[in-house]
């Protein structure tokens, strides 16, 4: 039996939270009201078709005082029919991935009726997070009790309630089990070994895992360079050759280790289904806002925007923004070098011991400035990127990730530019370095690790009072559960562009050096022009090292390759049905024999 959305049923009274939706404190009746119907109506009436109930007391009588805090969740067959909706990609009984449907859901490894755990934490969370974004206005003019905040058709809700200020924020709940379970895999225990990145993926979903996991592989890439580069940086060698070899190496190891990872990120993403998943028909992002229409490549209703006033918006306000944000950088960078000055000049007037300390300041507050830079810069580009209003979400980190890009290059690596082509001061550029890395990687340790868990446990102790006194009220396990949670904070073209950018950083610096120099001093255009040809070359040799080893490996190549073939096998049998039946049609109103 065929089962479909509008059979199920949307008013369970009990079911497992996913996520937890966290309204103002003075949200008013009748917008709560709407809201869950919105949230729990019938898809073809235009609702997520989700269950929704608010945080209760242990009597089940109402919501917990000033405690705006409802949960969200889905039965299993909603999940199931929602994974067939977004497309999921699921390992099959015979090993091969394919995107799953209900109707052949006996087909997928793992599969079982009575088994709640098909879908990973992380897939059912993705699931309700789809449904939620995906709420769009049809008729509604207003959000109810609130005029001031317009809808118009096609209007994402979800994001509409959270900019008006009525929804506070929406959360994937923690399931503690699982939770505790990766811990004591991962982390908890100190030991020597790799990270359990199947298990993160199953738990956060596959954008965390693979940063774990890029984390882990890059950690262990840095071994052979930090072993070779370390005698560099211990003794200050005159001897440029041997720079000339650290820096072949330097190019070999970049382009290898960049295509060993696309090779293994390949392996991990076909593994989960992330590699196969078609991104051509990509439903629009939650932010994306326009006139409801329909759209004439896939035939379903979705807001509709004019893409030259989404390029307008880029080239006369996204654009100048971002030179005007790099202009600010440059001055502050001046202003920076101008501290070093002082500093120098003050340290050669003395020569005292706490003047020699003095010569690193300068640096220390211009790497904290930095990374403050960076922080304000990208809330501007998130802020700027939505505004263009993107239809895809591919296409809107496409276009963040270019400005956060740009923006960070410069802010990070312009001064260590300036000094080695501009002032040709390789102790100052030694300093610089070191300096800006070690306090760049102390701060993002403060602001990253020690700072949310120092905020997270201050606000567990707070938390774990409040239940005490409130324990003969409610369910405490669950209210404390929401309530910590509700606190937490919210938490790669790019390796291929500073691999080339290293070659040619590394061959003018050893073209400017004085030994090198020194031989072609009669003549500065045979040194230049000799530096060129070495920089041609190691870049020669950098792209055919990326041609000659493949991104993907060979297995993976060819799944992917008799999945192409047995999706346009089906579609050619589904054309042959669909014709054979058109001529049985028109066999039949034209009263001829009916074609077999």
């Amino acid at each position: 039996m065929k089962v479909t959305l509008s059979a199920l049923d949307t008013h369970e009274s009990s079911f497992l939270p996913l996520v937890v939706i966290e309204l103002a404190q003075d949200v008013k009746e009748e917008t709560k009201e709407w809201l869950k119907a919105r949230i729990i109506t019938k898809k073809k009436d235009g609702g997520a078709q989700l269950l929704f109930r608010p945080l209760l007391n242990k009597y089940e009588k109402e919501t917990l005082e000033n405690q705006n805090l409802y949960l969200v969740g889905a039965s299993k067959i909603r999940l199931l029919l929602g994974a067939e909706a977004v497309g999921l990609v699921k390992e099959c009984s015979d090993n091969t991935m394919r995107a799953f449907t209900y109707g052949t859901r006996h087909n997928f490894k793992d599969f079982d009726d009575d088994n709640d755990d098909f879908l990973s934490m992380a897939e059912r969370q993705f699931i309700i997070k789809h449904e939620l974004e995906n709420l769009r206005a049809r008729d509604e003019k207003m959000i109810p009790g609130y005029p001031q905040a317009k809808l118009y058709p096609g209007k994402s809700l979800l994001r509409r309630l959270l900019t008006s200020g009525i929804v506070v924020q929406v959360f994937p709940l923690h399931d503690n089990e699982a939770l505790k379970k990766l811990e004591d895999t991962w982390y908890t225990r100190f030991t020597l070994k790799f990270q359990p990145i199947d298990r993160i993926r199953g738990y956060f979903g596959e954008t965390i895992a693979l940063y774990f996991g890029f984390l882990e592989y890059f950690t262990f890439a840095l071994i052979p360079m930090a072993i070779i580069g370390l005698p560099y940086y211990l003794f200050a060698w005159e001897d440029y050759d041997k720079y000339v070899i650290f820096a072949s190496f330097n190019l070999i190891w970049s382009t290898v280790i960049l295509e060993v990872w696309k090779r293994g990120c390949a392996s991990m993403t076909y593994r989960w289904g992330t590699l196969v998943m078609k991104r051509k028909f990509e439903e629009p992002r939650p932010g994306y806002h326009g006139v409801l229409g329909i759209n004439p490549v896939t035939g379903r209703e979705e807001p509709l925007y004019p893409s030259y006033k989404r390029q307008l918006r880029i080239y006369l306000v996204s654009l100048p923004f971002v030179c005007l944000c790099l202009y600010f950088s440059l001055f502050v960078m001046m202003i920076y070098f101008d501290m070093e000055a002082w500093a120098l000049g003050l340290h050669e007037d003395s020569g005292s011991e706490w003047t020699s300390i003095l010569l690193y300041v300068p640096s220390i507050i211009y790497a904290i400035v930095i990374e403050i830079m960076n922080r304000l810069y990208r809330y501007a580009a998130e802020f700027l990127t939505s505004w263009e209003n993107h239809r895809l979400e591919s296409a809107y980190q496409n276009h963040l990730i270019l400005k956060v890009l740009v923006f960070n290059f410069l802010n990070c690596f312009a001064s260590l530019f300036y000094i080695a082509f501009v002032l040709r001061d390789m102790k100052l550029l030694r300093q610089s370095l070191a300096t800006l890395l070690i306090t760049s990687q102390i701060l993002n340790q403060i602001v990253e690790s020690l700072l949310p868990y120092w905020l997270q446990k201050k606000h567990h102790v707070r938390v774990k009072k409040k239940v005490e006194a409130l324990k003969a009220d409610i369910d405490a396990t669950l209210y404390e559960q929401v309530v910590l949670e509700k606190e937490m904070g919210t938490y790669l073209l790019a390796f291929e562009t500073m691999s080339v950018i290293s070659v040619v950083t590394n061959c003018a610096l050893i073209g400017m050096s004085p030994q090198v120099n020194a031989l072609f001093s009669e003549s500065k255009t045979d040194l230049i022009l000799i530096v060129v040809a070495v920089e041609h070359m190691l870049l020669a040799l950098k792209f055919i090292l990326a041609f000659a080893i493949p991104d993907k490996p060979r297995h993976i190549q060819m799944k992917l390759a008799r999945l192409e073939f047995e999706s346009l096998e089906a579609l050619k049998q589904q054309q042959m049905k669909l014709t054979a039946e058109n001529l049985k049609e028109e066999c039949r109103e034209g009263g001829k024999e009916t074609v077999p």
